[in-house]
């Protein structure tokens, strides 16, 4: 097998870990509150990575490679959890899940603004009718509306692919679990804290449900799914690669039938088949 084929496996697989984040965090924020969701989240996986990084005898970031870090924990560890946990209040998972089809756009932008790559023309018409399907089936059947909630989503978003992008990047050289390691244990000074003073008054009040969905979150979705997800980008190209996410949102919507009860219709196979096409004509011209 060889780096690239293994880098879209891996990223594959992340992709798959973060399509259960959206409906894990709508369960959770039924009990808990998005500030603290999101605080106690980076804190548990900031924990777990300062183990692994201790254990196996990482060597710290150089001082140059601190600000990239800086960018990563802005965007995956504070911004993208928040902003989706604060959206998730006012909008369906199934809603909120349409929104993460745009970030492979935002992650092929920041990756030729931040990792220097420069992929071929028919890649980008590829992103745009990825794209195009995946706002088609926001009009279609995004089910209801907030526009606050979008707002707060396409912010996500943005936030997202930057850090994805920079993590990619830094993953070439740092490797990648090590990159969101470092970025989680960079925020521990902040978010422990925090997740301790927002801590609710009634833990014994919280549901199972809300438990196992943080647990997944802190888990999966803010640890393993990166380790994989940035193995991904910098073996396949952080453009390429991230058209993997244009799969996220339908998968995602599976799991939300599955464990949300929302209703999956035509609309979502038939934007599924053009994401997919998409993903294997950017991924052939990347």
């Amino acid at each position: 097998m060889d780096k690239t084929m293994g880098g879209w496996i891996s990223g594959f697989i992340g992709m798959l870990i973060f399509a259960g984040s959206l409906p894990a965090t709508r369960v959770a924020v039924s009990d808990f509150e998005p500030t603290f969701l999101t605080c106690a989240r980076a804190s548990i996986a900031g924990l777990l990575g300062l183990a692994l990084l201790l254990i196996l005898r990482q060597r710290r970031p150089d001082r140059a490679q601190l600000p990239s870090l800086v960018l990563v924990a802005l965007g995956v560890v504070v911004g993208f959890p928040l902003l989706t946990a604060l959206a998730l209040q006012q909008v369906s998972s199934a809603h909120s899940l349409v929104f993460i089809g745009l970030l492979p756009l935002c992650t092929a932008l920041f990756g030729v603004l931040r990792a220097g790559e420069r992929p071929r023309p028919p890649f980008w018409l590829f992103s745009l009718l990825g794209g195009a399907c995946v706002a088609g089936y926001a009009a279609l059947g995004g089910g209801t509306a907030s526009l606050q909630g979008d707002l707060l989503m396409l912010a996500a978003v943005l936030v997202c692919g930057l850090g994805y992008a920079e993590g990619g990047r830094l993953a070439r050289t740092f490797g990648g679990w090590q990159v969101i390691s470092w970025a989680l244990v960079l925020s521990l000074p902040v978010m422990l804290p925090l997740s301790l003073f927002f801590m609710p008054v009634g833990l014994e009040q919280v549901q199972i449900p809300a438990w196992l969905g943080l647990a997944y979150v802190s888990l999966f979705s803010m640890l393993i799914g990166f380790m994989l997800w940035y193995r991904g980008l910098a073996q396949g190209g952080v453009a390429a690669v991230g058209q993997l996410q244009l799969l996220q949102p339908f998968f995602g919507l599976g799991l939300a039938a599955l464990l949300l009860s929302e209703a999956v219709s035509w609309t979502m196979l038939s934007a599924t088949l053009g994401a997919v096409v998409c993903v294997s004509g950017a991924r052939r011209f990347a």
